[in-house]
């Protein structure tokens, strides 16, 4: 790995940015009051978070002024994980914090949302109506019966009528769980009968691509699989009447009522987010009030730099954590902008688009965004008025390093890029950005406050400069407080702690340099190991996938029963491309030299297309499971699979090797 003093950063905040980052005065405030490190900067400030947890989590709730109506005997009482615990004895309300901006009468009229479809005509709503709908919208939940505990869902689009239902949930005390209108019916079933939701906001449709996708069936089939079902409300998003026994939603949001905020323990649930689902049910995660709106102040309002004069875009469908996570800036009091529409429509310059039109100032994406924009050829800094952009941020996967040096030549060379790594399971991020500190190209900056982030070998020793696997060896307030249905714990404890007990293991292989800064390299489950060398399918994703004939890879590594290790690369080619024995070549070659002769795939097969997950990222371990003759049904979960069709070509594969 490379050493610090090795090479330029990409970009360097200046004295002036590092000067107004809300983490640096942040760390100051925390010296004066908490005894922080005044100086040596964030790695003095991060090492301090994990050694004194307690006062730091202390200081980020005095700093955030966050709104205990009933006061904490301690920070973090159990330590140990899982079933750590954190602010005993307080209560509070998330939705309460999400909406304070709303008090505030200089900030009532101004832009709480911006909505933007692919129109791109933007519609806002402000704060103070905001907040009145919420108001509103609770009352009516808690006359339909909906009592702290309860589930409400909602299968929607990322619209405004998606945040204002969340936070009406959330300030009756209900639990939260939602899926976007492009699931099919069998995956929303997979996740909302496991919850059994008491109501369900649904549209009657939704516009993507140009399109509008009309989704009456859907819903009637969900209304007949969901029996717990007390109310439907029905949003006419393509101006359909709504059906027969649903409620109307413009009725349910016209009265002016302050919303009333029920006061929950501070490890009260508040939403139930759903794992990708690729090899069985989908893990149903039940994350708290007061944890999550710990770490998302913490991470929006420190890490993210954001607020009241930000706007905050990412592109995100309600079915991915990310939905989640921009819905939290509300609380750091920044207009978010909600983008409902397909990622290239009309064209793959949309989301830069939407950043220009909004004056996004954070604006969020997948790293396979960028790079599809970087294989079309687009300026979007040339195009497009991103002025107010600050940072870009990608997520989804690793962002290669032509990412980087791509939104650094086409974007703005004093560009803040930051490629951020967390999971659904924590709704936040272990790695990723921090303002004050240089971005190196191919890293993500530094380990989060508070995330005891470390890479260990298989005997629980840390690592640095080598690759190891992904641990945080203390808890984090935003952990799962359990999984939905599972009474024992046992399919929390071994998600995460079978390998080291008593210290989280998410599956990831990482780096950490000795400067401190992250690479990510990949699923440690699906990890390539050829003669005991050990390499991430992303390194393999990003070398391959530079050359203009590739659209999109996919890597596995099969051990064989004769003890042998059988590697194949999937390619999807690009249009016009042929895989001849030059492409072939062009391909080992580039792996060769940019990687590891050791990891040359074994041989390199064209398909039809690559499988994802609904939220977009490869599935690499089900494929790995068809080749070794796991059969179709028992090696993935159909509904969890944006194409299922494209499964059979690796089944019939493995069928040819047998």
């Amino acid at each position: 790995m490379t050493s610090a003093a090795d090479e330029a950063p990409l970009w360097q905040p200046g004295p002036d940015r590092i000067a107004a980052a809300a983490v640096t005065r942040f760390q100051s405030w925390a010296a004066e009051h908490h005894g922080a490190p005044a100086e040596g900067g964030y790695a003095s400030l991060h090492r301090w978070s994990v050694d004194a947890l307690d006062t730091f989590w202390k200081a980020v709730a005095e700093w955030f002024d966050v709104r205990f109506s009933t006061p904490y005997e301690q920070v973090v009482g159990d330590r140990s994980m899982p079933g750590a615990t954190w602010f005993t004895g307080a209560t509070l309300n998330y939705a309460e914090h999400a909406l304070r901006a709303a008090e505030d009468p200089l900030r009532a009229d101004a832009p709480a949302l911006l909505h933007v479809d692919e129109s791109h005509t933007q519609i806002p709503t402000s704060w103070s109506e905001l907040r009145r709908q919420v108001g509103s919208l609770a009352a009516e939940l808690r006359a339909l019966g909906v009592t702290p505990g309860d589930c409400v869902s909602g299968y929607l689009p990322n619209i405004p009528q998606a945040v204002v239902a969340f936070l009406a949930t959330a300030a009756v005390g209900g639990v939260w769980t939602s899926c976007a209108p492009d699931f099919g019916a069998r995956s929303v079933l997979d996740r909302f009968q496991q919850v059994e939701p008491v109501v369900l906001f649904t549209v009657d449709g939704y516009r993507y691509g140009g399109k509008e996708h009309h989704r009456a069936d859907t819903v009637a089939e969900l209304r007949r699989e969901l029996p717990t079902l007390r109310a439907v409300v029905h949003i006419p998003l393509l101006g359909t009447e709504a059906p027969e026994g649903a409620l109307d939603w413009a009725a349910l949001v016209a009265a002016d009522t302050d919303p009333v905020f029920e006061q929950v323990p501070f490890d009260h649930p508040l939403w139930v987010l759903y794992s990708s689902g690729t090899t069985g049910l989908p893990k149903a995660i039940v994350q708290s009030q007061g944890g999550i709106l710990l770490e998302h102040l913490k991470q929006i309002g420190l890490h993210c730099d954001l607020g009241p004069e930000d706007r905050f875009f990412w592109y995100t469908s309600t079915g991915w954590m990310m939905w989640n996570f921009l819905v939290s800036g509300l609380l750091t009091g920044t207009t978010l902008v909600l983008y409902d529409g397909s990622p290239g429509y009309p064209d793959v310059s949309a989301q830069w688009r939407v950043a220009e039109q909004t004056g996004a100032t954070l604006f969020g994406t997948s790293a396979a965004y960028v790079m599809a924009c970087r294989k079309a050829g687009v300026h979007p800094g040339r195009d497009f008025d991103l002025s107010r952009v600050q940072c870009v941020a990608t997520t989804g996967s690793p962002l290669p390093p032509d990412g980087f040096r791509w939104l650094h030549d086409e974007v703005a060379d004093d560009l803040w890029i930051a490629s951020v790594s967390g999971g659904t399971d924590v709704c936040s991020c272990f790695a990723g950005a921090v303002p004050t500190l240089p971005v190196h190209i191919g890293e993500l900056q530094a380990a989060c406050l508070g995330t005891d982030l470390q890479s260990w070998d298989p005997s629980g020793e840390p690592l640095t400069g080598e690759v190891g696997e992904l641990v945080v060896t203390k808890p984090m307030p935003s952990m799962p407080v359990r999984f939905w249905n599972d009474p024992d714990g046992s399919r929390y404890h071994d998600s995460y702690f079978d390998v080291y007990p008593g210290v989280w293991r998410h599956g990831d292989w990482i780096t950490i340099t000795d400067r401190g800064s992250v690479v990510i390299h990949g699923r440690s489950d699906s990890t390539l190991n050829r003669q005991g060398v050990r390499m991430g399918s992303a390194d393999i994703y990003e070398a391959v996938e530079r050359l203009p004939e590739i659209r999109e890879s996919l890597v596995i590594g099969l051990e064989e029963p004769d003890g042998g290790y059988w590697m194949p690369l999937f390619v999807h080619l690009a249009e016009g491309a042929t895989l001849d024995d030059d492409l072939r070549d062009s391909i080992k070659r580039t792996i060769r030299e940019n990687l590891s002769p050791r990891h040359v795939p074994d041989e390199v097969i064209e398909v039809p297309g690559i499988p994802h997950t609904l939220t977009g990222k490869r599935i690499e371990v089900p494929v790995k499971r068809l080749l070794q003759g796991t059969a179709l049904e028992k090696a993935v979960n159909p509904g969890s699979i944006d194409n299922l069709e494209l499964l059979h070509f690796y089944e019939e594969l493995a069928r040819e090797r047998r």
